[in-house]
């Protein structure tokens, strides 16, 4: 596809809404895609979060919840591709498969491997208790099989380098179809580096056919990465799940000006973005 899919990631997992400028109610995440639609973006990432006041910042799987934000963000934006996050910890995925199948969205992040998710302070003290996200193939495989009857398109999130290199193989037993849809997950600080210098070598081991998106987490360096994507014929996300720095060092108010910029990249590197038909369309043909 010679044209950029643009997606915003609207908001994280657990940024406190108190410090940071994350959406979490229905009418702010309604709100916020309406800003990133406008400046470009045609796929929305979306993660749930507990709209109780003080509850912010915690994840939910409540199919309602789920539901009514899905429902105010196609209603704010007809046209715009939904794209549901479904990480969860533990081998319960009742919640997300839930979620796939009350609001059937086009397409759904599956986290495509295991990963200690690790973080030191400057102290060297851990940033939160050490964890696996853990994501074995029978899990992998319960995910994909909803996905495909659901008529959902798997975007495989890989978050290191034997991730990627297990996708040729999860291909190779049936579990994954043509053309697979990756998610090259850079700057998680126990996962792959932000390093454009990276991008060949992993594009290189993805298999034959594949499309591909690079997921940037940090901060000035995520721009580099993104040029590089768009140089390079991959597909761009940012948002404030990913980033709260804009390439020139300043801080974004929110998912608008965080897709100015990534449209920018994409026509600097001679490509339009999709527009959400154009998005459809490409995965109808894959």
């Amino acid at each position: 596809m010679d044209k950029a899919i643009v997606t915003c990631a609207l908001t994280g997992v657990l940024t406190d809404p108190a410090r940071h400028p994350v959406p979490v109610t229905a009418a702010e995440m309604a709100a916020e895609a309406r800003r990133a639609v406008d400046a470009g973006a045609s796929v929305l990432h979306l993660h749930f979060r507990n709209p109780e006041p003080g509850l912010g910042h915690m994840p939910t799987w409540d199919p309602d919840i789920v539901e009514g934000i899905a429902t105010a963000i196609r209603e704010a934006c007809a046209d715009v591709v939904l794209n549901f996050s479904t990480g969860v910890f533990g081998p319960d995925i009742s919640g997300p498969v839930a979620c796939l199948e009350r609001c059937k969205p086009e397409i759904a992040a599956m986290n495509a491997g295991s990963l200690n998710y690790l973080k030191t302070r400057r102290s060297g003290e851990w940033a939160w208790p050490p964890m696996l996200f853990d994501n074995p193939v029978h899990k992998i495989k319960s995910f994909l099989e909803v996905m495909y009857r659901e008529g959902i398109t798997p975007e495989c999130e890989c978050f290191d380098t034997g991730i990627v290199r297990s996708i040729a193989m999860l291909k190779a037993n049936g579990l994954l179809k043509d053309p697979v849809h990756v998610s090259l997950v850079m700057g998680v600080a126990s996962g792959m580096a932000a390093k454009a210098s990276w991008l060949p070598l992993l594009v290189d081991e993805l298999p034959d056919g594949a499309h591909w998106q690079a997921i940037v987490i940090g901060r000035q360096e995520v721009w580099d990465v993104h040029r590089a994507t768009a140089d390079l014929g991959g597909h761009l996300r940012t948002g404030v799940e990913d980033t709260f720095y804009l390439p020139d060092g300043s801080k974004t108010r929110g998912n608008g000006p965080l897709i100015e910029q990534l449209v920018r990249v994409a026509r600097d590197a001679g490509r339009e973005p999709a527009t959400p038909a154009e998005v459809r369309a490409f995965l109808a043909e894959a």
